[in-house]
């Protein structure tokens, strides 16, 4: 049971430069491809090396207002307004500005309970799998729990 056995071995990157409007329409080719929503991509430099991960849970924190909160309760603001230009601005904003590049990896010869270990404690969603320096596959928590499922049900 390694990383090997669960890894997904067809993924979908990002380039560092790319703006979030190209992330966003990077998300949604993804998922149409997939036919499954995809969460998360890998960000790889011009040499396919992996320089982050980019979710989009990192996208809606970053274009989150602060005192979104407050808007419902001003009567002379009006939220959409004020959304659409803070989308407007946010589009051009680069994927490198608001990726994650503290990225936990793993290698193919990775147990599985290791992987586990790792998801539970550091609240992770996916893992790229890393071999000799470059992405060969990744991990989704998804495929860990229905791989482990598989083994209580046969």
């Amino acid at each position: 049971m390694l990383a090997r056995d669960i890894m997904d071995t067809w993924f979908h990157t990002i380039n560092p430069g790319n703006t979030i409007a190209d992330a966003v329409k990077s998300f949604q080719k993804a998922s149409q491809a997939e036919k499954k929503s995809i969460f998360g991509l890998m960000v790889t430099d011009d040499n396919d090396k992996l320089v982050g991960m980019l979710s989009m849970y990192d996208i809606l924190l970053f274009i989150q207002p602060k005192h979104a909160q407050i808007w419902g309760e001003m009567d002379d603001l009006d939220p959409d307004q004020l959304f659409d230009e803070r989308l407007e601005r946010v589009k051009k904003i680069q994927v490198q500005d608001i990726m994650s590049t503290d990225v936990i990896t793993v290698s193919p010869d990775t147990h599985i309970l290791m992987i586990v270990d790792i998801m539970i404690k550091k609240h992770i969603r996916r893992i790229p799998v890393i071999e000799n320096r470059e992405v060969v596959g990744i991990i989704y928590r998804s495929a860990v729990f229905y791989h482990l499922l598989n083994k209580f049900v046969t």
